[in-house]
């Protein structure tokens, strides 16, 4: 009799299993642990900056490098076409440069946080969801440092901010969700097959010439720059010069004239384009990494 009390108490295997692999509960489970999460990202933050000789000035290094690359690709494009090198266009490099330079630290260390946290996996129980998760959002401090910098320096550079500006809240949010979901899949993928790493890293070089960060889409002409806008981060890019350097809403078609003809480089369908990608990716991630996270310990 008590092995039979005991039997039906004990809940069914299959059911607890899907349970715990459902999206609202891997969400209520990672929303529970949010404090532990924030811990992570105080903890990757004071790593950074700690005994650096820069401190948070660290912040501003990667988008400055990444404006001062383009700065000299502008130059000599500018140069070779006998045109002028505007401040709005300093502006858009610069505005562009954040977004990218958010994504591409975002996921440089999130791709390696499973296996650099090997050791706290093997000993205790938590959502891993919540290293790669902290990773991301320990970049979020430099990309709002970034943002309050261009609206210093936007004035200096002949461009005003409007209340379009205000569209960079949703483009951050949206941003954070794709980056987010990127990093899931990466870092539970890196950890069964190490070299992914390595893979990412080349992506993340040549990747700043394929979306519109050093090339307008304008440059390629209509269908280079329809393919350049069809690429998951290009939307996010984009959105941030249209919102923030040229002033204008994400709702409203933006066309460049050029030789070949009128080119349209921002349209409202790539926001939403943007959003759907962002949204499935996440979810794409955190069932992926749930399912890959049971073996988590065995491999790490």
């Amino acid at each position: 009799m008590t092995g039979t009390s005991l039997a039906e108490q004990a809940p069914p295997p299959i059911n607890t299993r899907r349970r715990r692999q459902s999206l609202a509960s891997i969400v209520t489970e990672v929303w529970e642990a949010r404090d532990l999460v924030a811990q992570f990202v105080l903890r990757d933050i004071t790593i950074r900056y700690t005994q650096a000789f820069m401190g948070f000035a660290w912040a501003l290094l990667m988008p400055l490098l990444i404006v001062g690359a383009g700065m000299m690709f502008r130059i000599v494009v500018a140069t070779i076409s006998n045109a002028p090198l505007e401040g709005s266009s300093v502006a858009s490099l610069a505005a562009k440069s954040l977004s990218w330079a958010f994504f591409s630290g975002a996921l440089t260390t999130a791709t390696q946080s499973i296996i650099g946290n090997s050791n706290l996996i093997a000993k205790v129980y938590f959502p891993r969801e919540a290293l790669p998760l902290s990773t991301v959002l320990a970049q979020l401090p430099d990309l709002l440092v970034g943002l309050v910098l261009l609206a210093i320096i936007f004035p200096f550079l002949g461009v005003s901010l409007t209340w379009s500006a205000l569209w960079v809240v949703v483009i951050v949010i949206l941003l954070t969700a794709f980056t987010v979901g990127c990093a899931l899949l990466l870092s539970c993928a890196n950890l069964f097959y190490r070299d992914v790493k390595y893979i990412v890293q080349v992506l993340l070089n040549f990747g700043v010439f394929a979306t519109p960060v050093f090339f307008e889409p304008q440059m390629l002409g209509p269908k280079g720059a329809a393919i350049m806008m069809l690429l998951p981060l290009s939307p996010f890019v984009q959105a941030m010069d249209i919102a923030a350097a040229r002033g204008r809403s994400l709702l409203s078609t933006v066309e460049v004239v050029t030789r070949k003809g009128p080119i349209v480089v921002w349209a409202p369908w790539m926001l939403g384009y943007g959003a759907v990608f962002a949204i499935v990716v996440l979810m794409v991630g955190v069932r992926v990494f749930r399912r890959g996270s049971t073996r988590f310990a065995e491999v790490a």
